[in-house]
């Protein structure tokens, strides 16, 4: 049995009273329960305390945890931002690297077309004379060819001979038609077959159009070095012409002086003589007129230099002549031409009378000649 359970038990006599309790024993029994007490508190006390010590740490553990956690979703948020404006600035940058190449292809193009434009500037240059307020003129095909472009000449006139070199490409051909609506009609119906023998080709009708000025102007100065010869006879070989031209005009008595070059103008049928000083030339302009060999009146003006400063074109189209496309190199260029020209020539394939007809095959170059069209009789 254990002290608190002796401490339980109280003497009682067989007649029922109580014995007296020394006061000094409840005392000590009272300090006895309250050690006991105060020991369990203690424990206790020591208990919490672990707990709370754990606590605290675990809290500090969670505090640094949730820091570093917070500093590596703040960088993952600074990557993912930076992430993100990298790509809009590779999305922004691709835009304007297609934007550059697109504006680079334009640009090249724009190079090319004004690089025609020049050359076509160059060559309505070469053609064109003096001449101001140019009205507009229908051009034809004639039937007229040439292998090399001509040479411009430089007339005494300020009008101006339509005359378009027209550079053929291989596998096409040119039909002028007498009538216009004919032609207007062929271009319509755009494809056409033909029968050649047993088998059918399908050629492509499409009109006909050129780059032409439309307005000139030109700063024209007198050549202090050159004369210009007209009125020359016409029953005299040209080469025995020139050579007697250049002994006339060399000699000091004639008013004339060292040549340095004699030039036929093809075109017009005048020359021109340039001198090797200033000067010259108006001493013998100034006369006019000149009798060579006692023979020949020609008629000696001044040689007028002339510089385009305003040039304007207009696109024009012949109206009778039709320009066939896509022939195949399948016979012979005359057999080929002919099976043309004859299809073309019936009413009940749309075609109609043929005034001119000029087929270049492929692998060939040919310039055709267009001249101002002349009104028609009807």
């Amino acid at each position: 049995m254990s002290d608190e359970q002796l401490q339980k038990f109280s003497v009682v006599t067989t007649n029922g009273d109580v014995p007296g309790v020394n006061p000094l024993d409840q005392v000590l029994q009272e300090i006895e329960r309250q050690k006991a007490t105060y020991e369990k508190l203690l424990a206790d006390h020591r208990e919490l305390s672990k707990d709370t010590d754990q606590n605290v740490e675990l809290t500090k553990r969670f505090q640094k945890r949730s820091a570093i956690l917070r500093q590596i979703l703040t960088e993952d948020e600074m990557e993912q931002a930076q992430g993100l404006e990298l790509y809009k600035e590779d999305t922004r940058l691709c835009a304007l690297q297609e934007t550059e190449g697109r504006l680079k292809e334009e640009i090249q193009k724009m190079k090319e077309e004004l690089c025609c434009m020049d050359k076509l500037t160059h060559e309505l240059g070469k053609q064109t004379q003096v001449s101001t307020a140019m009205p507009e003129k229908r051009v034809v095909f004639t039937g007229s060819v040439s292998v090399a472009e001509a040479s411009a000449g430089t007339s005494s006139s300020i009008d101006m001979n339509v005359r378009i070199m027209y550079p053929m490409e291989g596998g096409t051909a040119l039909v002028t038609f007498e009538d216009a609506e004919v032609a207007q009609s062929i271009i319509s119906m755009e494809q056409h077959e033909i029968r050649l023998g047993d088998c059918f080709i399908r050629v492509k009708a499409q009109p006909v159009q050129f780059l032409m000025p439309s307005h000139i102007e030109v700063d024209t100065r007198v050549c202090p070095r050159r004369i210009l010869l007209s009125d020359l006879p016409k029953k005299v070989e040209m080469k025995r012409l020139l050579d007697r031209l250049e002994i006339h005009f060399q000699k000091g008595r004639n008013g004339g002086g060292e040549v340095e070059t004699i030039d036929l103008l093809r075109d017009s049928g005048n020359v021109v003589i340039t001198f090797a000083e200033d000067n010259v030339a108006k001493g013998l302009t100034d006369k006019k007129y000149h009798v060579v060999d006692n023979m020949y009146k020609l008629r000696v003006t001044p040689f007028v230099n002339g510089e385009i400063t305003n040039l304007q074109t207009r696109m024009s189209v012949s109206q009778r002549t039709v320009l066939l496309t896509e022939i195949p190199d399948i016979m012979e260029q005359e057999n080929m031409q002919d099976s043309l020209e004859i299809h073309f020539q019936k009413g009940g394939n749309g075609g109609g009378e043929v005034d001119a007809f000029i087929y270049n095959p492929l692998g060939h170059r040919t310039l055709a000649i267009f001249e101002e069209d002349s009104p028609r009789k009807k």
